[in-house]
């Protein structure tokens, strides 16, 4: 069982992406991001080189569960529309190999993103449910940041579907975009009976990624090995930064 969930803590996990081509090179990955003791691991299967190969990719996320014992797992398929890789799945395939690996695994999360069709979230959650898998509801945009009202639709669409994460990551084109997205969180985390991971992307975003806890996000995105998205810090940066947090302002 999982010792660690998003959002029971007051202090932002640190999540660090893992995203090998094979199984080699995941693996290895692997090794070298939890050397640098992150919190939670993501696998973004969309890198993997046999993603339409079902039993493959059961077998890797069950290697990857292995090797990572009871640190947390997030499987991530991320569709091209939300900046993800190209791969040979349509969305109703890709929602199948979710609910796959919460039948085959013990995964802990699986990312659904909000703007799948309702009926394919509907079932996933079903799934996830009756096997014990939380389901992170997750919004991407690479192109800009939307209003505070769109923002916050998004939190409360993950709430409504009965999802267990609300994740929100937005492009901003200046600072006034990041405030935004931090105000927006706040505002969510007032509202909202779920956990939370926002952050704004980019060199204009990276102080989200340091600072959003303060904020109401339960989660940050490091780099271990290699980045999953633009902005990303060390993990080691990202520790020492979270570390004088808790020391200044922590409880």
């Amino acid at each position: 069982m999982a010792t660690k969930l998003i959002g029971e803590n007051r202090r932002p996990f640190i999540c660090t992406p893992v995203v090998g081509v094979t199984t080699e090179t995941i693996v290895e990955e692997l090794e070298q991001v939890l050397a640098k003791k992150p919190d939670i691991i993501e696998w973004r299967a969309d890198f993997f080189q046999h993603i339409a190969d079902t039993v493959q990719v059961l077998a890797v996320a069950n290697r990857i569960k292995e090797i990572a014992g009871e640190l947390p797992i997030i499987f991530t398929i991320r569709s091209i529309r939300e900046g993800g890789q190209p791969i040979p799945l349509s969305d109703r395939e890709a929602i199948e190999l979710n609910a796959e690996i919460c039948r085959n695994t013990t995964v802990e999360y699986v990312d659904c993103e909000l703007s799948n069709d309702p009926a394919y979230i509907q079932y996933l959650r079903a799934e996830a449910t009756s096997h014990g898998t939380k389901i992170i509801g997750s919004f991407h945009n690479f192109a800009l940041t939307p209003s505070r009202d769109e923002l916050a639709k998004k939190f409360t669409a993950a709430e409504q579907f009965g999802l267990d994460v609300a994740k929100v990551a937005v492009m901003p084109q200046d600072l006034d975009d990041v405030l935004r997205l931090l105000g927006a969180t706040l505002e969510a985390k007032k509202r909202l009976s779920i956990p939370l991971i926002t952050m704004s992307m980019g060199k204009y975003g990276a102080i989200s990624r340091m600072l959003g806890g303060v904020f109401g996000s339960s989660l940050s995105f490091a780099v271990g090995a290699k980045a999953s998205a633009p902005g990303q810090i060390p993990i080691e940066d990202l520790q020492t930064v979270l570390d004088i947090v808790e020391k200044t302002i922590g409880e």
